[in-house]
């Protein structure tokens, strides 16, 4: 059996003219004008891509031939003002051409459409990514779109089904009281499961403050919809627990009761973007968290900021909680994050870094499609929150990917979890070794966390 042999560009070149003038696109002495494709001069596919609004689906000027199954298709460029679909068409029908086609541009399916901006206003697909740098595989980010491949191939896009109990100021899932209370236009009510309202005692946990809505969107906002911005865990199963008021302040008995309640609940995963004062030790809340990580609930809570709090504090520093800190847009530990061996890992908060980094000067915010603040009627891309609390969010979405990649096998119970995400994080060079170094284990890495292919310590 003889080798086939190449595909003779030139022979067929020769032939798409012959087609082009037959279908009556040269102008006269027209034809001289095409030639072989310069790669010099060639447009750019991945630039096209990433406009994200190319006027046309495929590459202008160029049509892909192929004479044999067996020979490589090449790229011949048609003259400006032809249709590379019209003369696709044309030379398929010759004999002696096997296929051909425009160079249509293909998109990574792991690329959501979601424009990056309010809902009510038109904007580029996909340009979210402009706004959410903690989204991306960054010096700040943790790589949400490498995860998002990761759980595809898993079988549970989004963390399908995970249950998260969001232990804030609740979430703006539903509309009520006649317009007083909107839901959020990112947020699908199917992801929303039945919640609580400790601090009214009822069963309607709607957002008063902005902060619960701004977590929920970054763990589990509505993703590929065309809506607004992107949410890591996007089909995940929130259950929002209210334990913070209007002005996002919260009780001891109210906190423990959500936990409790959460617990028994069937969640797998509690995050508390929430402090309690620097050296305040309360048995009840700590019983509590116990009782919750005795059942298998992945404990995620926000270290704690130095405007609030001079140290780590309750709820994170309760056993067996993830306490996380807070990193930036430049991979910096943020400058209300604290430097402390109790931190077990660090997340995007957004913000100025500390100034021993050498990207201090990045200061970009934690973007998310939520409650304007104060304002339960009115949403938008909110950039008023910063700080450890956003992080908590981005582990818990992190957690929630991890057990539903499957990753752990049967083990994963909040040990598991916990060992897997600290295990894959990564510390910037510049901030050293020492375990006081506010990273705690690094930065979150999702992707690494959720593919098979890495592996970590027993």
């Amino acid at each position: 059996m003889t080798e086939p042999r190449k595909t003779d560009s030139t022979c067929l070149f020769a032939l798409i003219l012959m087609a082009l003038i037959g279908a009556g696109f040269f102008g006269s002495g027209a034809a001289s004008a095409a030639t072989e494709p310069d790669p010099a001069t060639q447009t750019d596919v991945t630039t096209l891509s990433q406009s994200y609004e190319s006027s046309e689906p495929w590459v202008p000027g160029e049509v892909l031939v192929q004479k044999t199954a067996e020979s490589t298709p090449v790229t011949v460029q048609v003259p400006v003002g032809a249709d590379p679909l019209e003369v696709a068409r044309k030379l398929q029908a010759r004999p002696g051409i096997l296929a051909a086609s425009p160079n249509f541009i293909a998109r990574a399916s792991a690329f959501p459409n979601d424009p990056g901006v309010q809902p009510w206003k038109s904007g580029p697909s996909g340009g979210w990514i402009e706004k959410q740098w903690n989204f991306l595989d960054s010096p700040g980010g943790i790589d949400v779109t490498g995860a998002w491949k990761n759980l595809r191939k898993a079988g549970r896009p989004g963390a399908d089904g995970v249950r998260i109990a969001v232990i804030d100021s609740g979430i703006a899932y539903r509309n009520y009281g006649r317009g007083r209370f909107l839901k959020s236009p990112d947020l699908k009510r199917s992801h929303i499961g039945n919640g609580r309202d400790f601090v009214d005692n009822d069963r309607i946990p709607l957002d008063r403050y902005g902060h619960g809505t701004h977590i929920a969107s970054t763990i589990g906002e509505t993703t590929n919809n065309g809506v607004g911005l992107t949410g890591i865990a996007y089909r995940s199963k929130m259950i929002p627990v209210r334990v913070l008021n209007r002005n996002g302040f919260g009780t001891t008995r109210d906190i423990t009761d959500g936990v409790r309640w959460a617990a028994n609940h069937n969640v797998k995963i509690a995050v508390m973007s929430l402090n309690f004062p620097c050296g305040q030790k309360s048995k009840v809340l700590t019983n509590a968290l116990q009782y919750a990580h005795d059942r298998g609930v992945v404990l995620v809570a926000s270290a704690g900021n130095n405007g609030a709090t001079f140290c780590p504090s309750l709820p994170a520093t309760g056993p067996g909680v993830i306490a996380v800190g807070a990193s930036t847009a430049g991979g910096c530990l943020a400058d209300y994050s604290f430097r402390s061996e109790e931190i077990t890992l660090t997340a995007p908060g957004g913000g100025r870094g500390q100034i021993d980094c050498p990207t201090a000067s990045v200061n970009r915010p934690v973007m998310q499609l939520s409650m304007l603040f104060e304002q339960p009627t009115r949403f938008g891309i909110e950039t008023r929150w910063i700080g450890t609390s956003m992080a908590a969010a981005h582990v818990a979405g992190a957690a929630a990917m991890v057990i539903a990649s499957d990753v752990l096998g049967a083990k994963r119970g909040p040990r598991q979890v916990r060992d897997r995400l600290t295990g894959t994080a990564s510390t910037p060079a510049y901030a050293g070794t020492s375990p006081d170094n506010g990273f705690g284990a690094g930065i979150v890495d999702v992707a690494r966390a959720t593919d098979p292919g890495v592996l970590t310590g027993s």
